[in-house]
């Protein structure tokens, strides 16, 4: 894969992932900071590192599947590793500006 090929890969990813929203909170998880990693390796194979804005978070199934099937449908990746992790702690620092806007945290 040309560094090309493996930046519009990344370009769809991050594109894909802010599509998936969290139902309680009208921000989606790439601008929230949920996602600490996306990786694209020479094989094409992604693997994401997510997290939620707390452990117990009530939507988070529905959350986890959202971003996996949407990730999946990507072109052009042959496999997607969703991982959920919780190193470090989520807080809103993480969130972008517009999220922030968004949630009237500026």
């Amino acid at each position: 894969m040309t560094p090309e090929e493996k930046l519009a890969l990344e370009e769809k990813v991050i594109t894909m992932l802010k599509t998936v929203f969290d139902p309680e909170i009208p921000v989606n998880i790439y601008d929230m900071g949920l996602i600490y990693n996306i990786d694209i390796d020479p094989e094409a194979n992604l693997h994401v590192d997510m997290t939620l804005t707390a452990p117990n978070c009530p939507a988070a199934d529905f959350i986890f599947e959202d971003a996996r099937i949407k990730l999946e449908s990507i072109e052009g990746l042959k496999s997607v590793d969703l991982r959920l992790v919780f190193e470090p702690e989520w807080n809103k620092d993480m969130m972008s500006e517009e999220a922030k806007l968004e949630l009237g945290f500026l």
